[in-house]
């Protein structure tokens, strides 16, 4: 029997979708998710909040590295473009050197995903509050995109549903209401919002390409690790595995 591929993931404590996403796209058989989740400390605010969990980034590498593990993930969208371009991929060289296996964060993932599917107009929805939607489309404007709209839908961004607990078909009719017909592709931000479930039935839905947070992250992943065997059932990206490991 072979090895199975072993995977490291960070992610914020309080992500309950990450996991399962993982799970679900990849499966156990070739494939096992070893998890260090990140101090996301609810009494902090915004840009504070954010740099007290990525305090642990390199701790956390240290640890998955003891794992053994073949490569990681760090799964936070807002994590990893809070801070503008630039530090997506220092967090990214961080990792790596740190544990001395490739790494991939999730927001450089998307941009990454989006540049090769040829997007250059976006629309986006999230289920942020106004903050993370700001530096969001500062962040996708600043790599080279047209952002259209940015909506954030109203159950998740007033705190009246967790966005791990929302249905996915909520996110499937809201992603309809808001994607513009202009866009090239449709974003879904936030790897703890369950879109990756959807994707495909969107796509059909809107005729777009859509790239979800863990959906991208799996995808580049994949492609650093020179795993080429298409996935099916959640989105176009996986099902175009690219033959060509990303550099």
């Amino acid at each position: 029997m072979s090895m199975r591929t072993r995977i490291g993931l960070m992610m914020p404590a309080a992500d309950a979708t990450t996991e399962p996403d993982f799970y679900t796209v990849l499966g156990t058989e070739e494939f096992s998710i070893h998890t260090h989740r990140l101090w996301d400390a609810k009494d902090l605010a915004n840009a504070e909040r954010m740099d007290r969990m990525n305090s642990e980034i390199e701790s956390a590498a240290r640890y998955l590295a003891r794992a053994g593990v073949d490569a990681i993930a760090y799964c936070c969208t807002t994590g990893s473009f809070y801070r503008g371009s630039g530090w997506d991929r220092e967090m990214v060289q961080l990792i790596e050197s740190t544990a001395n296996v490739p790494a991939v964060a999730t927001s450089p993932s998307v941009v990454e995903a989006l540049h090769h599917i040829g997007a250059k107009k976006l629309s986006v929805i999230t289920p942020y509050p106004a903050w993370n939607n700001d530096l969001l489309g500062e962040y996708l404007t600043a790599k080279g995109f047209e952002v259209l709209n940015v909506d954030p839908h109203p159950e998740t961004f007033t705190g009246v549903v967790n966005m791990c607990d929302q249905d996915p078909e909520v996110v499937v009719a809201f992603a309809v209401e808001k994607c513009r017909p202009e866009a090239d592709a449709l974003l879904i931000s936030c790897t703890g919002w369950r879109s990756i479930e959807v994707a495909e039935e969107l796509e059909a839905r809107i005729g777009k390409p859509v790239i979800s947070a863990n959906q991208a992250t799996i995808w580049l992943l994949l492609r650093k690790l020179g795993m080429s065997r298409p996935i099916h059932g959640y989105g176009k990206l996986l099902e175009g595995l690219s033959l060509v490991p990303s550099s």
